[in-house]
């Protein structure tokens, strides 16, 4: 039995214990959603109603240690497993942090109360946790089958900024639309007092579990919260391409199309969220690249070094993971190369060189090929992903044989020093390029000879 299957076991031990004790126990929020769709939650969120706060921990301490995991809203935890056991409760906002709400937890609050508090339809409904029984006050059934995102109080929920985001990470992920005078109160909301992590959070979901993440982010562009948490991104809104390669229109168009194509291959990424990340930003440079030439053709040239600082303004607004910074903008600055070196058949040295650049050889290709497929143009070829994979397959081999090390410039007499480095480099170079350690690293000892002669010969003058 996996931990999953030991959860649901558990929760109707917890259910079969409460319903002893006069109360009832029912599964909340996404786990009833996942449900009615035929998908599995591991997310279980169990409300018991009707067994006081003192009741219900003493209920919990016959299966296990129980702890708090979240003490201001009435929620408890097992911890040998990963089921938030909460209270009814009902939220006032009293200020502007996630945080600043007054909570006040009410074991006897009738479930259709209860449930107001939640953000939409789709997320009220209440399944009893022994019989399977799904209540739906709000008819939230109804809108799921429709694919249809409505909120359930418009006076509950506008207290947390963040249902703007949400509403946009669920229509992403339902290939929903969300009602209008949702979208509406969305629209109204001031975001800007939100966290960077919850900003993530929603944003994560959209990248990794919709198959249409562009969705995400052309709802939150129609409520016009683009321009908080995601200006740069908002930027390529109306910059022209050349219709020659790009039919599709804008760069922000043509983003769009990348990152749902991403989609498609990013569980063959080793770096998912890096990886969907990389598409969504890997043009941001175009913005401040692009130019029209004399002859009419629009160009931008150089758009994937010259939008560096952009895709790292923009990430930071929505992260501090140093890594996947780094990552996002490595992808930014190679993902034009494959496809070109693709193109022109270019000898082993060039993708050796690549590969050797790149911090993942693997989701770069992945990337190229979002790219190339995010046009209205020609279909992609299968056989640039097919020449690239044999040449990274070439890379790797190549790694697997001597290289020149710095312990043999070492051992060859050489004293580390400034030109250490460069040597070293040098000899990477020479490796790929398909030289036998021996010759590279002689060809190495004579380039440092010379540069010490004329060295020497600068000093002397």
């Amino acid at each position: 039995m996996n931990t999953y299957e030991q959860d649901l076991a558990l929760s109707r031990d917890i259910a079969a214990l409460v319903a002893d004790a006069g109360g009832r126990a029912y599964y909340v929020g996404g786990f009833v959603r996942d449900g009615l769709m035929g998908v599995a939650c591991k997310d279980i969120d169990i409300e018991v109603y009707g067994i006081s706060p003192d009741g219900l921990r003493s209920l919990l301490s016959r299966l296990g240690e129980v702890y708090d995991r979240g003490a201001s809203f009435g929620v408890l935890g097992l911890r040998h497993s990963d089921i938030d056991v909460a209270m009814p409760r009902t939220e006032s906002r009293t200020g502007e942090r996630h945080t600043d709400f007054d909570v006040s937890v009410d074991p006897f609050l009738p479930p259709e109360r209860a449930c107001l508090r939640r953000d939409f339809t789709i997320n009220a409904m209440i399944q009893d946790v022994l019989t399977g029984e799904v209540k739906d006050f709000h008819g939230g059934r109804e809108d799921l089958q429709r694919r249809i995102i409505r909120c359930v109080s418009p006076q509950t929920f506008v207290e947390d900024a963040l249902r703007a985001f949400r509403a946009a990470q669920f229509a992403a992920r339902l290939g929903a639309e969300i009602e209008p005078e949702t979208r509406k109160l969305c629209a109204s909301m001031d975001v800007t007092h939100l966290s960077v992590e919850r900003i993530l959070g929603e944003t994560e979901k959209a990248l990794l579990k919709a198959e249409k993440p562009s969705i995400y982010f052309r709802q939150l562009q129609a409520m016009d919260h683009l321009k908080e948490f995601f200006p740069e991104l908002a930027e390529t809104i109306g910059v022209k391409q050349n219709p020659k390669f790009h039919p599709e229109g804008d760069v922000f168009t043509h983003t769009m199309l990348t990152l749902d194509e991403a989609a498609k291959l990013r569980s063959r990424a080793e770096y998912p969220l890096g990886f969907m990340l990389s598409a969504l930003l890997h043009d941001l440079g175009k913005c401040v690249a692009t130019q029209v030439q004399e002859d009419g053709r629009i160009t931008a040239y150089g758009h994937e070094v010259l939008g560096l600082e952009m895709v790292e303004r923009q990430l930071r607004r929505i992260t501090n993971n140093e890594r996947l910074i780094a990552y996002v903008k490595n992808q930014t600055e190679l993902h034009m190369r494959p496809n070109m070196l693709a193109g022109a058949k270019s000898k082993k040295k060039k993708t050796r060189m690549l590969f050797d650049l790149s911090v993942c050889p693997n989701d770069l290709i992945l990337l190229a090929r979002s790219d190339a497929s995010g046009k209205l143009d020609e279909p992609y070829d299968e056989n640039t992903e097919l020449w690239l994979r044999e040449r990274l397959e070439d890379y790797r081999a190549c790694l697997k044989r001597p290289m020149v090390t710095g312990q043999d410039l070492i051992h060859a007499g050489l004293r580390p020093g400034k030109d250490f480095g460069e040597l070293l480099r040098r000899g990477r170079m020479l490796h790929f390029s398909g030289l036998e350690k021996g010759v590279a690293l002689r060809q190495l000892l004579g380039e440092y000879q010379k540069m010490q002669e004329i060295n020497s010969d600068m000093n002397k003058n």
